[in-house]
């Protein structure tokens, strides 16, 4: 294998040795878990079950999260 060869021409050598350094790769940071974190998901749900849920306002989808919670622990 032949080593690169030096280039004659100034310009080309004054271009070569003010070649811009490529930056190193910022390291990447691991963050630890955050207990009781949400997950953002797509569910299909019967339009009833929705509409009860949606019927009492706001917090809906805590409702149907503490649902499900409940449903959980009754079967452990």
């Amino acid at each position: 294998m032949r080593a690169p060869r030096r280039p004659t021409n100034p310009l080309d050598a004054a271009e070569a040795i003010f070649k811009p350094a490529k930056k190193p790769a910022a390291p990447t940071i691991e963050r630890p878990a955050i207990p009781n974190t949400k997950e953002l998901v797509s569910l299909k749900l019967d339009s009833e079950i929705l509409a009860y849920f949606q019927a009492d306002g706001p917090g809906w989808q805590d409702r149907i999260n503490d649902a499900l919670r409940a449903t959980m622990k009754a079967n452990d």
